[in-house]
């Protein structure tokens, strides 16, 4: 039994010998923690232990595929997780630098039964953390990680023989040749590709060229430093320099991935940021014609216009609202065989026949694509003036610390069902209901609404808002929803605002 984790600290003997892990690095459907202070390479070696561990106590073959996202750091922790894998008898079959969904991929490509990619997804540098599975195409939700957590700091990984390493190469071709298929571009399009630097550098430009897309480059050189921003396409920052880009250069559309390639990111003709959910909307919109009466799920940070959008409505379209996070909804896209799945932070799940279920930024490239050739005369910002016109904020996340960002939101839920409960108003309107799905939905009377609710992935709240109606209401409804959040004292200052 190794020294309790709790007394590991940096810098010290221990830290180089035994596994340090902050418990609260398991959450809900990913593994992550800043690397070295929250987790060292013994610690990651408990994690590979524990995952074998669970994948024998469910009576899961024991193969497993493994990657890694393009950070310096990430090979070493990949190697760690591996030990620990092969200590519990796992054959591990290492895929090299990937994308997660080139991870996923991996699993039906290779007909392993379990995948684990080492990524630190949209997170900056300094966080690592895997994104696991073991049902083909779900990663680990609540449940999964609640039992990982407790084999790994309960001690009671159990070694086994059997381990095994293999390096696999040619997958990041057969993950290409599987997104392009046999599909080629009618019309001429001119794309900027802006990857940030990060992983998707390697894939995004040459699928374009693939399909038959002109490229304009942006950040395509890998650089795992970073060195213009973090790659994440729901931050302003990104979304900005696409939409320079586009203006610039005149480019059609700008696409943009995180930094392990699981979301996108639209900006369109005239330089306006789509926020991921429009896009959705979109997508919807055209796929509901390919598909009448198909079902669409959206997260609950994600516009109304699911449920409202005319287009969608006379297409016999179903909408879905579900909890955020990649690991609910691809579970809840299977569950009641949804065709797709939208999230307003660039996940877009998409299922058969159109893809396998799950999140991949280059497959909803591909489907962009396919979309703006099926409708040579419209222009990205055309499809964008057909929606109904809302006004909403971007993604918001005012911090609040791992270990009281639940109990915090209990309560400002709580205090928000009491303000319906009482006939309170908000932003001036009555409230309709409020949903607590995930975290609290306040939705007014004309269908406006403001949401609060806890990150999954980092130590914050976060907060988004949309009207029907205007500007002035939008703002109104986050002024009233942030005067409840900040009774709270353990709410500290947002990342960005309106």
């Amino acid at each position: 039994m190794t020294k309790p984790l709790s007394k590991v600290t940096p810098n010290t003997w221990e830290f180089l010998r035994d596994p340090m892990i902050v418990p609260t690095g398991f959450r809900e459907y990913d593994a992550r923690w800043k690397y070295p202070d929250e987790i060292n390479l013994p610690g990651m070696t408990a994690l590979g232990l524990g995952l074998g561990t669970q994948m024998r106590r469910r009576g899961i073959d024991p193969v497993i595929a493994v990657g890694n996202d393009y950070r310096d750091y990430s090979l070493s922790i990949k190697q760690a997780l591996i030990l620990g894998l092969m200590q519990a008898g796992i054959r591990v079959r290492d895929i090299g630098p990937a994308l997660s969904p080139m991870a996923y991929f991996a699993q039906f490509h290779l007909d392993a039964p379990a995948v684990a990619m080492v990524t630190a997804s949209h997170n900056p540098n300094g966080w690592t953390g895997v994104k696991m599975g073991f049902e083909r195409p779900l990663t680990h939700g609540p449940d999964e990680m609640a039992e990982l957590r407790d084999i790994v700091l309960n001690g009671e990984g159990q070694p086994a023989p059997g381990g095994a390493y293999e390096f696999v190469d040619g997958v990041k071709e057969a993950y290409l040749d599987d997104l392009v298929g046999d599909f080629r571009m009618t019309r001429n399009l001119r794309v900027v590709c802006a990857t940030g630097n990060g992983t998707a550098s390697a894939f995004a430009p040459e699928l374009f060229e693939r399909l038959g897309v002109e490229v304009i480059p942006s950040h395509n050189r890998l650089d795992y430093t970073f060195p213009h921003y973090n790659p994440n396409p729901e931050a302003m920052e990104m979304l900005h320099d696409m939409a320079a880009s586009v203006r610039e250069t005149g480019a059609d559309f700008a696409l943009g991935f995180d930094g392990d390639g699981d979301r996108c990111g639209v900006v369109d003709d005239e330089g306006e940021e789509i926020f991921a959910d429009k896009v959705g909307v979109i997508m919807a919109r055209d796929l509901s014609r390919l598909h009448p009466g198909a079902t669409f799920v959206a997260d609950v940070k994600s516009t109304g216009l699911f449920a409202s959008d005319p287009e969608l409505q006379k297409n016999g379209a179903k909408a879905d609202y579900w909890k955020t996070g990649h690991s609910h909804m691809k579970r809840r896209v299977k569950e009641i065989g949804a065709l797709a799945g939208f999230e307003k932070s660039g996940h877009y799940f998409l299922a058969a026949p159109i893809g396998r279920g799950y999140d991949c930024g280059l497959r909803v490239a591909v489907e962009i694509c396919k979309l703006m050739d099926r409708n040579p005369d419209k222009s990205m910002s055309d499809l964008r003036r057909a929606l109904p016109r809302t006004w909403a904020t971007p993604t918001m996340s005012p911090y609040a610390a791992d270990s009281e960002k639940y109990d915090i939101l209990a309560r400002i839920v709580e205090k928000l069902v009491a303000r319906h409960e009482a006939g309170e108003k908000l932003a001036g309107r009555p409230i309709a209901q409020v949903v607590t799905v995930n975290g609290a939905r306040v939705i007014l009377d004309n269908g406006s609404w403001g949401l609060v609710r806890a990150s999954s992935n980092t130590p914050n709240l976060v907060v988004v808002c949309e009207s029907s109606e205007s500007e002035e209401e939008m703002r109104a409804i986050f002024h009233d929803i942030d005067t409840v959040i900040r009774t709270e004292p353990g709410v500290g200052a947002y990342d960005q605002t309106i």
